[in-house]
């Protein structure tokens, strides 16, 4: 008798340690392999991983055989690791020209044209000086080429980028309210913020304007903006003075990549279901030089999302969940989110398969004990149970103090809405962004893999498999909030 309730009690105990959750594998996710990682992809050798060039594709060919060795099998299109897409490119072109009266002005050098849309301007020039835009609103300028004086009002210059970014900030101010009143063009003559700037966006705007099938896939004619030095105020303010000009745009298409990588999970239902782990492998390429560096290697701006996948993969792979794990390096983040509006909007999975998305950039630097998560509070937040899931995640774990300023809506760098996510988001999936946010280094050749904080991206990559550990084995799904509206 005895030995029959022994037994029973053993045959008991089985079964109730047999249904419960095993704990996450962290021991997999070691400080070696996203170092060795690190140093391979954030590399010379892939030139800065500028989307739509071959070392795009040559980094996404490493990817691909990475994914192999951490156990993913193909997710992507035709049994591969890969999905391709065309990404569209628009460029004004050297043939375009800009006049004031008789005086001709130098593409990129004496004007900037910052809409990469064709038109043809013939117009008197109405110069409004430092008007704000309530009293621009006041004027009559149909059918004229409106000359305001650039001015920091309004503008706040705490950001990151800041020399790079003010151009758009001031065309901003005025470009709807005076393309509304039927102006024939916007001339901005620029201040000594404006003068900084120049240098720092002619790369930019040279290269153009990027797109993908249904977003920015063509350019239509439109009231186009010209910047001119401070140097040029005395031309504009001549009386009778006429803006001739003519922009001229080139458009053309050529192929990025995601790369896309599987683990099944265990239970014979929730494996068709799949959590996302989401993150870039492009970045900048090869542009002006910072010392003797003109390498844009971004080690973590995002090979930092790339390799914590990898990592994540291998611990999946030793220990798989219920659900399925999915892992999808998006391409061409840096010129639009391209990659992952097309994942979004043709996922190589049932878009209803996917559970979550965890997505991160940018997560190997600053103080080692802080970290942020977007998504996770109004009006960015589309998921409680989402949000509970990496707070848990959190608690268990690397215990980051959160920085919860980077996800208000009135925060000057709007990041919620610069990374992968945000296309998962507006498809109505469950979303959220892990990042240690930005540095000094962001978007510059210094961005190396020396400068990485490998206890923190380790912290940083236990944290998202955590999250996606309780993703995958709990038996409730994630719930979308009803009624979330996100910015477009």
């Amino acid at each position: 008798m005895k030995k029959q309730i022994i037994l029973l009690l053993i045959i008991a105990t089985a079964a109730t340690a047999s249904a419960q959750v095993k704990k996450p594998l962290v021991s997999a996710i070691t400080d070696k392999d996203l170092r060795t990682d690190m140093y391979q992809v954030a590399a010379d050798q892939f030139n800065g991983r500028e989307a739509g060039t071959l070392d795009e594709l040559k980094v996404a060919v490493w990817l691909a055989n990475k994914a192999k060795d951490a156990g993913m099998k193909p997710a992507g299109e035709n049994g591969t690791y890969f999905q391709f897409y065309d990404m569209y490119r628009h460029q004004v072109l050297p043939a375009s020209f800009v006049k004031l009266g008789n005086k001709s002005y130098k593409l990129w050098q004496d004007v900037l044209v910052t809409e990469v849309n064709p038109s043809k301007v013939e117009a008197p020039v109405l110069f409004l000086g430092d008007a704000s835009p309530e009293e621009v609103a006041k004027k009559d300028m149909a059918g004229k080429a409106v000359a305001i004086v650039a001015s920091q009002e309004g503008i706040s210059n705490n950001m990151f980028l800041f020399d790079r970014r003010y151009p758009g900030f001031v065309r901003n101010k005025y470009y709807n309210v005076v393309r509304e009143k039927g102006a024939a063009a916007l001339i901005i003559i620029a201040d000594a913020q404006g003068e900084d700037s120049w240098r720092h966006v002619v790369p930019q705007l040279t290269r153009g304007l990027y797109g993908v099938e249904g977003v920015r896939e063509q350019v239509w004619p439109t009231m186009p903006v010209f910047w001119l030095h401070s140097s040029e105020l005395v031309e504009v303010k001549k009386p009778g003075q006429h803006l001739s000009a003519i922009v001229l745009t080139e458009s053309y298409k050529y192929p990025s990549v995601n790369v896309v990588g599987k683990i099944e999970g265990t239970d014979a239902l929730l494996k068709k279901e799949y959590v996302l782990f989401s993150g870039h492998h492009d970045h900048d390429g090869i542009r002006q030089k910072y010392g003797q560096d003109s390498i844009y290697n971004g080690a973590d701006d995002n090979a930092s999302a790339c390799v914590a996948m990898l990592a994540i993969a291998k611990a999946f792979n030793k220990q798989p969940g219920k659900r399925s794990a999915l892992f999808v390096f998006h391409g061409a983040e840096e010129r639009g989110l391209l990659g992952s509006r097309w994942y979004a909007a043709h996922p190589t999975v049932a878009k209803e398969s996917i559970a979550a998305v965890l997505n991160a950039d940018m997560i190997g630097r600053n103080d080692v004990n802080q970290a942020a998560l977007l998504g996770a509070d109004a009006p960015h937040k589309n998921s409680d149970d989402l949000v509970k899931a990496a707070l848990q995640a959190n608690a268990e774990g690397p215990k980051f103090e959160l920085d919860k300023l980077w996800d208000r809506p009135d925060h000057p760098e709007y990041f919620y809405f610069r990374s992968d996510h945000l296309p998962y988001a507006w498809a109505g999936i469950p979303a959220v962004f892990y990042t240690s946010v930005l540095h000094s280094e962001y978007h510059t050749p210094m961005d190396e893999s020396e400068h990485i904080d490998f206890v923190k991206l380790r912290k940083m990559t236990e944290w998202m498999y955590r999250t996606g550990w309780i993703i995958a084995n709990e038996k409730q799904r994630p719930r979308l909030l009803p009624g979330v509206k996100l910015e477009r």
